[in-house]
C-alpha cells in the first residue's frame, strides 16, 4: 500500500589508496559508503538515488515523500558526509558510482534515475557526464584518480530538483568582492561591500552588477592562484603528498539576497537559505569557510573544477526532470534556466512549484506536489 515503506540502512564497501586520509575515522584504504534504502511495500525495478558532496539529505521532505508515494528510493551518503573540508569531487562522484552499481548489481533494479536535490544536481551531472563521456584521469591538484577506468554505469534520467549550478559556481556568486587581500579579511573595500553602512545599497545598477560579478571571479581566482603557488612550493620541497588548510571569509555577499529585484522569484528579501545573509557572510557554515588546498580546486575553484554544473550538463544526454521552487532561497531562477540552456543533449521536462521554498520546510503540500511531478515523469520513462 501507498505510505508505507522500510528504512533499510547499509553500506557499500570498496577499496581505494591514497597517500593520505582525507576522512576521520574507517581501516585506511577502504571506504565506506554509508546508504539508506527507502523500500516500500510495493514492488519496483526502477530506483531514485538521490546523493550530495557532503550528504545528510536522508531525512529531507522530498526523499521521504517519493518513499510514500511507492517511490523505491536510495540516499547515498559520500565519505565526506558532513564533512567538505577536505572534499574531492572527483571521489564523491566514484562514491556515487559504487553506490549505482550496487543497486543494479546486487538490489536487482534495472533502471536507475538520479534525484540530484540542490548541490546534489552537479554531482549527479558530473558522474553522468564522466558514465557517458568519460574524461577525468586527475584531480585538478593533479593528482592521479581516473575515472575513465572505473566503469561507471549511466544512469536512465537526471532529475535537478532545486538544483544549483556547482559548488564552484555557486561560491563564486556568493563570495564577497569587498575582501581584496586574503591575509586581511576584515579590511574591506566599502565601495563594494554590501553590509557596510556606507556601502552600496539596492537596487544595484546593472552596471554595479556586472562589475561586482568580475570581481567575485577575480577574487576566486586570486585564492586559486594562490593554492597553486602552495601546492607547487610544497612540490619543490619534496612534500608532494603533503596539505594545507587555510580559511575564507566572506562567502555570502550575493546582491540577490538583499535586492529581491537580482534573479528575482517568490523569496522574502534579506534571507537566504541559511538565515540573515549579514551574519552568514562570516558565520561558520558558509561555503569553503573551512578547506585544503587539493579540496579548493576540485570544488571550490571557478576555472579548474571538474564537477562544473554547466560544463558537466553539456557533456549528458537523455531524459531530464528539472523542478523549480518559485521561493527558492538558495537556487534562484537563472540557475535553472541556466542549466538547461546548457544540457542541449537532453528531453527537458521543466516544473516550477509556486511558494515554494529550497527545503519545503513547512511546507507538506508543495512537497507532495514537487513529490507527485516526480512520480508521473517516472511513470513516463516506463
Amino acid at each position: 500500500m501507498a505510505g508505507n515503506y522500510d528504512r533499510i540502512s547499509y553500506l557499500v564497501v570498496f577499496n581505494e589508496q591514497s597517500a593520505f586520509k582525507d576522512t576521520y575515522g574507517g581501516a585506511i584504504g577502504m571506504v565506506a559508503v554509508e546508504c539508506q534504502l527507502l523500500k516500500p511495500d510495493v514492488p519496483s525495478d526502477a530506483v531514485v538515488i538521490f546523493s550530495h558532496p557532503i550528504g545528510g539529505g536522508a531525512y529531507l521532505p522530498l526523499v521521504g515523500q517519493l518513499a510514500k508515494l511507492g517511490l523505491h528510493t536510495i540516499y547515498c551518503n559520500p565519505r565526506y558526509r558532513g564533512n567538505d573540508t577536505a572534499l574531492i569531487m572527483e571521489r564523491a562522484a566514484m562514491d556515487l558510482g559504487a553506490c549505482v552499481r550496487d543497486a543494479k548489481e546486487r538490489l536487482g533494479y534495472k533502471r536507475v534515475y538520479l534525484g540530484g536535490w540542490s548541490g546534489g544536481g552537479s554531482l549527479s551531472m558530473f558522474y553522468q557526464a564522466e558514465a557517458q563521456d568519460p574524461r577525468v584521469t586527475h584531480t585538478p591538484a593533479g593528482d592521479p584518480y581516473d575515472l575513465t577506468s572505473a566503469g561507471f554505469i549511466p544512469a536512465d534520467g537526471v532529475m535537478l530538483l532545486a538544483a544549483h549550478l556547482s559548488r564552484n559556481l555557486t561560491l563564486t556568486e556568493w563570495i564577497d568582492p569587498s575582501i581584496e587581500d586574503e591575509s586581511r579579511p576584515w579590511d574591506r573595500n566599502p565601495q563594494w561591500n554590501i553590509y557596510a553602512p556606507d556601502g552600496p545599497k539596492p537596487p544595484f545598477s546593472a552596471a554595479f552588477l556586472a562589475e561586482y560579478r568580475e570581481r567575485q571571479i577575480a577574487r576566486n581566482r586570486r585564492i586559486t592562484a594562490w593554492v597553486k603557488q602552495q601546492l607547487a612550493d610544497l612540490k619543490a620541497q619534496g612534500l608532494e603528498s603533503h596539505e594545507r588548510c587555510f580559511t575564507v571569509q566572506g562567502t555570502m555577499a550575493d546582491p540577490r539576497w538583499i535586492d529581491p529585484a537580482v534573479d528575482p522569484n517568490d523569496r522574502p528579501p534579506n534571507h537566504c537559505m541559511l538565515g540573515d545573509p549579514f551574519v552568514v557572510n562570516d558565520g561558520p557554515v558558509g561555503l569553503a569557510r573551512f578547506t585544503t588546498l587539493r579540496s579548493w580546486l576540485s570544488q571550490w575553484s571557478y576555472d579548474d573544477s571538474q564537477a562544473d554544473g554547466l560544463k558537466c550538463a553539456a557533456r549528458i544526454s537523455g531524459p531530464m526532470l528539472v523542478i523549480e521552487n518559485s521561493a527558492d532561497d538558495a537556487c534562484t531562477p537563472s540557475h535553472a534556466a541556466r542549466l538547461m540552456a546548457a544540457a542541449k543533449g537532453c528531453t527537458i521536462d521543466h516544473h516550477v512549484i509556486q511558494g515554494a521554498n529550497h527545503y519545503y520546510f513547512g511546507q507538506p503540500d508543495h512537497v507532495r506536489q514537487a513529490a507527485i511531478t516526480v512520480r508521473d515523469w517516472l511513470a513516463g520513462q516506463d
